[in-house]
């Protein structure tokens, strides 16, 4: 199971994008809302209603989390407890771990991108502790995914696609929504 965290104040985009490619794919992705209650309003004001309020969230073996970024969102992902357990159990079950924008820092404050290779919005690199920085759009480096942001939605959520159903369906999908 694929799990996607949204905090008031996510960035709309590097959501809902990555998200409609995943399920267009065929990957069954929960959407969980952080902070109470199941609505969850993003930064330019829409709201969007998650399948899970976060008291519901419970997976002893995720397939994939994924932190799409955004101000104030990055910050909220940050601090949610529920988020740290997520990526704690993930980790441990060498699930993948994505994260757009400014939320790699949320995976970098926890040591997840130590010896890494890892992007980020410009201005958040010193939040990557111990990753080597990429100037590249999307990274994929092992079980880690990270992206630069809003404008590399497509590219993210097409990287997610090809972790979990290889780089043929990527493909497919790719001209599918007429991505080439």
């Amino acid at each position: 199971m694929v799990y996607m965290f949204l905090a008031n104040g996510f960035e709309e985009i590097e959501a809902l994008c990555p998200l409609d490619l995943l399920r267009r794919a065929g990957v069954e992705v929960t959407t969980v809302a952080v902070g109470g209650g199941e609505w969850v309003m993003g930064a330019h004001g829409i709201c969007v209603q998650a399948e899970l309020p976060e008291t519901m969230y419970r997976d002893a073996k995720p397939d994939m989390i994924i932190l799409p970024g955004g101000m104030p969102g990055s910050k909220n992902l940050d601090n949610s407890r529920i988020v740290d357990a997520a990526l704690k159990t993930a980790a441990a079950s060498d699930a993948y771990l994505a994260a757009i924008c400014a939320a790699p820092m949320v995976l970098g404050h926890r040591g997840y991108l130590k010896g890494k290779e890892a992007t980020c919005f410009p201005g958040f690199e010193q939040e990557l502790e111990g990753a080597t920085l990429s100037a590249r759009r999307v990274v994929r480096d092992g079980k880690v995914i990270t992206a630069a942001g809003m404008g590399v939605a497509l590219e993210f959520g097409l990287a997610l696609v090809e972790a979990l159903k290889g780089k043929d369906e990527a493909d497919r999908l790719r001209s599918a929504v007429l991505a080439d």
